[in-house]
């Protein structure tokens, strides 16, 4: 028990904690999306449809929520900072307020089924459901890597 006092009393102690700190308090971790508390980080709406949210978590830990997943996009899009990124995830439309990898997720685009910020996009984490949503609404299906491309078009 001296020998601990002892070091974490030294100066070189303190230092070692103090980084012991910042390396462990930057963890990359999802935080729960607050629905109706939380507001986009992009657009400052007050996140409500947990059909639509998405949100990302940098490498330092930071973590960036979004109302819309086409807010989440156009950010990452402006900001170039896909390589800082540790978690990217966005709602399953079909199982509201469930998030998924992004990477992971086929996306929907559909005038039949409206998006907080009007690019009617949804994401699902399985093609089936994504298929049937085409089925029933019409639009166009994108994976991860098209649905970025789209948006650097548009």
């Amino acid at each position: 028990m001296k020998v601990l006092r002892r070091f974490y009393g030294s100066t070189t102690g303190m230092l070692f904690f103090g980084i012991w700190i910042l390396v462990m308090g930057c963890k990359p971790e999802v935080k729960p999306i607050e629905y109706g508390k939380d507001v986009c980080h992009f657009c400052n709406m007050t996140i409500v449809e947990k059909s639509h949210a998405a949100q990302y978590v940098t490498k330092k830990g930071k973590n960036y929520k979004f109302d819309a997943i086409e807010c989440m996009i156009r950010e990452i899009l402006q900001q170039d900072n896909m390589d800082a990124l540790a978690i990217i995830l966005v709602a399953d439309y079909a199982h509201p307020g469930v998030l998924v990898p992004a990477e992971e997720a086929v996306y929907l685009i559909s005038e039949g089924i409206r998006s907080p910020m009007g690019a009617n996009l949804s994401a699902f984490s399985s093609r089936e459901e994504a298929e049937e949503a085409l089925q029933t609404h019409g639009g166009q299906l994108y994976s991860w890597s098209e649905i970025l491309d789209y948006f650097r078009q548009h």
